[in-house]
């Protein structure tokens, strides 16, 4: 089965481990963003869509180049899609 098929996702909980990792505060995420900590909480439990541009800004403050984005997505992809897989 081809990737195509699967659906590719945000990992938040990779967005929120790196960020505590790092030492970043929720506020101090939200002051780089240029937003509130309320909007920032709802981006990082996904209440709100992180757009490109804030992903861009996120990963740069957690030191993450562009060619290692990839840490923050996933792909969801069904029990059935897995069994064919394997």
């Amino acid at each position: 089965m081809s990737k195509g098929s699967e659906k590719m996702e945000f990992n938040l909980k990779r967005i929120k481990a790196e960020r505590i990792a790092a030492g970043i505060s929720q506020q101090d995420m939200a002051n780089i963003l240029e937003i509130s900590r309320g909007a920032y909480w709802k981006r990082e439990n996904g209440i709100t869509p992180i757009g490109v541009e804030e992903l861009a800004k996120i990963s740069d403050t957690l030191g993450i180049d562009k060619d290692h984005i990839g840490i923050f997505f996933k792909f969801n992809v069904t029990e059935r899609q897995r069994l064919v897989k394997e």
